[in-house]
């Protein structure tokens, strides 16, 4: 479950963000792991949010994460995007921070 950052995380760290891991080296997809954290941090069932496929494609998503799993010194990338009014910020090391979206100026 996707636990809010604490007091020490940072200047702009408050409850509306969330942090939350899955391990792609076993196997384990960012989509599924979006879907699950969002569907938690709202407290609904991952059936009832709309398809993720809405914001992103969730099977670019999926493998560019196991692309850079697979790649010998590829670095981490990150992907941001909007989901069910948050933003989603996926890393390719497993690491998904979800914050209330902002809206552009």
């Amino acid at each position: 479950m996707p636990s809010p950052n604490g007091p020490d995380d940072g200047p702009e760290a408050n409850a509306s963000r969330y942090v939350t891991t899955f391990d792609p080296e076993a196997g384990e997809r960012a989509s599924d792991a979006i879907v699950t954290a969002v569907a938690a941090i709202v407290g609904t069932d991952s059936v009832d949010l709309p398809p993720l496929y809405d914001a992103v494609d969730p099977e670019a998503l999926d493998s560019l994460v196991e692309h850079a799993q697979r790649m010998e010194d590829a670095g981490t990338h990150q992907v941001w995007f909007t989901y069910e009014s948050f933003d989603v910020g996926v890393r390719t090391d497993g690491e998904i921070r979800i914050r209330d979206a902002t809206t552009a100026s």
